[in-house]
C-alpha cells in the first residue's frame, strides 16, 4: 500500500493527501456508525488491484468480452465461497451495492404496481424497503409494518394479520436499525399462509449469520440480499443468494437486467472477505461484536438512558434521547466534536422529523475490528453519556476528546497509510 501511495504522490498530491487525511480521521475517531467497518489489508489489496482494468459483462464461461480467464476464476471463487459460507444453493456476487441487490431481488419476481410489505423506515427499516422517495416506493405499492408500541419489537401476530389483510406479493424482512433477532421460520409460515414471497435483506446481520450467531434466512427465503461491507467486513458491494429454482431469473435480472460490466476488483475483494468470514477468528470477532454492543447498551441503561427495546441481540442499538430533551441531530454533532462518530436516527413513533430525530444509532463492528472489548466499551459508554448530558459545555467536549484520542492511539488503525 505504501508503494501505491508513493505512486499517487507522484501524480496527484492533492488526492494523496485526501487519502492520508481520511486514514488519520479513521484512526483518530471512535467509529460507531453501525453500517461501517474497517476492511483487512488483504481486502484493500484486492480492491486496489489490476482487476479494475478488466471489462467482463456476463458470467464466468459466458462473457461478452475476451481475456476473462483470470477474472472468471475470481468470480467463481466469490460465488463458491458465498454459497459455502451461507449454505446457499446459488449466489450472484455482481451487485454493486445493497440497494442494487434489492433491485435484483424485487425485479426477479415483481412487476411495477405489485404490493410489497416492508418494515417502516422510521421503525428501523431501510430506504429500499418501500420508502416513497426511493425506487422501491416509486415502482411498487407499499404497505409498511411497524414494531409494537409497547415493546418496540416485531409483533408477529400483528404482522400476520396485516399480511392476511393486505395480501402483498412480497414480504420484505430486514432492517437498518433493529436490534433484535429475526424469526425467519415464523415469517416463512406467514408468507405461506398469505400466499406471498419472502425476501430477506440481511445486510446488517450478514456477519452474524455467517458466524452462526443469528438464524440464517437462507432456508426460508425466496431470495436473500446483502451488502458485504457491514458486519461481514468486506468491500463496499452487494450479493444475492437464492435457492436453485430461482437462480436463472436472479442472474438474468442482475445481467443484463440491472447492469453491464461487473466490478471485478470488488468481486475479488468479496472473495477474500468470504474466505476471511469462514474462519474461526471471524467467529470470535462476531461474538465480541455482540458482547461489546450488549455491554454498551447495558451501561447506557445504568446511566439512565433509554435503549430502544431495552437492549440488543446484535451489533447495534438505538438510544431514544427524547426524555433527555435532546435531538439526535444535536447528539450526533456533540459526539463528533468529542471524537465519536454515530448517526442520528429516528426511533419508533418518533415525533421529530428524520432530519432532526429523537435518537442515535450506535454500533460496535468497527471498534471491535480495532481490538476493543468490554472494558473499552464501558469507558466509551461513560464518555458518551457525559457528553450527551452536558453537550453544550465546551470543557466537557474537550475532556471527552482527550479520552477518545487516548483510546484511538491505544488501538492504531492503518498506521502505514498516514
Amino acid at each position: 500500500m505504501t508503494d501505491l501511495m508513493r505512486s499517487l504522490d507522484g501524480v496527484d498530491r492533492d488526492v494523496a493527501e485526501v487519502l492520508r487525511a481520511e486514514a488519520r480521521r479513521q484512526h483518530g475517531t471512535l467509529e460507531m456508525i453501525a453500517s461501517e467497518n474497517f476492511v483487512s489489508p488483504a481486502v484493500l489489496a484486492a480492491m486496489g488491484s489490476v482487476l479494475t482494468n478488466k471489462y467482463a459483462e456476463g458470467y464466468p464461461g459466458k462473457r461478452y468480452y475476451g481475456g476473462c480467464e483470470e477474472v472468471d476464476v475470481a468470480e467463481n471463487l466469490a460465488r463458491d465461497r458465498a454459497k459455502a459460507l451461507f449454505s446457499a444453493e446459488h449466489a450472484n456476487v455482481q451487485a454493486h451495492s445493497g440497494s442494487q441487490a434489492n433491485q435484483i431481488g424485487y425485479f426477479s419476481f415483481l412487476k411495477p404496481g405489485d404490493t410489497i410489505m416492508g418494515l417502516s423506515l422510521s421503525h428501523g427499516g431501510h430506504l429500499t424497503h418501500g420508502h416513497p422517495v426511493n425506487f422501491s416506493g416509486m415502482f411498487f405499492k407499499v404497505v409498511a409494518y411497524e414494531v409494537s408500541r409497547e415493546t418496540k419489537t416485531l409483533d408477529y401476530d400483528a404482522l400476520r394479520a396485516q399480511a392476511l389483510r393486505e395480501r402483498p406479493k412480497m414480504l420484505v424482512a430486514g432492517a437498518s436499525a433493529y436490534a433484535r433477532t429475526w424469526d425467519f421460520a415464523r415469517l416463512r409460515a406467514i408468507c405461506d399462509e398469505a400466499g406471498c414471497l419472502l425476501m430477506v435483506d440481511m445486510a446488517h446481520i450478514a456477519g452474524l449469520v455467517a458466524a452462526g450467531l443469528h438464524p440464517s434466512p437462507v432456508p426460508y427465503a425466496d431470495v436473500v440480499t446483502s451488502t458485504t461491507h457491514k458486519t461481514l467486513r468486506g468491500p463496499r458491494g452487494g450479493f444475492v443468494l437464492a435457492p436453485a429454482r430461482n437462480a436463472e431469473v436472479v442472474d438474468k435480472i442482475a445481467f443484463p437486467g440491472m447492469q453491464g460490466g461487473p466490478f471485478m476488483h470488488i468481486i475479488a475483494a468479496k472473495a477474500v472477505c468470504f474466505k476471511e468470514a469462514a474462519g474461526d477468528e471471524f467467529r470470535a470477532y462476531q461474538k465480541q461484536v455482540v458482547a461489546n454492543a450488549q455491554t454498551l447498551a447495558a451501561r447506557f441503561v445504568e446511566r439512565g438512558f433509554e435503549v430502544v427495546s431495552g437492549g440488543t441481540d446484535t451489533h447495534l442499538f438505538l438510544l431514544d434521547l427524547a426524555s433527555k430533551d435532546l435531538s439526535g441531530k444535536k447528539a450526533e454533532a456533540a459526539l463528533e466534536a468529542a471524537g465519536i462518530t454515530v448517526n442520528k436516527n429516528t426511533v419508533p413513533f418518533d415525533t421529530r422529523s428524520p432530519f432532526v430525530t429523537s435518537g442515535i444509532r450506535v454500533g460496535t463492528p468497527a471498534l471491535t475490528t480495532r481490538g476493543m472489548k468490554e472494558r473499552e466499551m464501558g469507558r466509551i459508554a461513560d464518555v458518551m453519556a457525559t457528553v450527551l448530558e452536558d453537550y453544550a459545555n465546551e470543557a466537557t467536549i474537550r475532556a471527552a476528546r482527550a479520552q477518545t484520542r487516548e483510546l484511538c492511539d491505544a488501538f492504531p488503525l492503518y498506521p502505514e497509510l498516514w
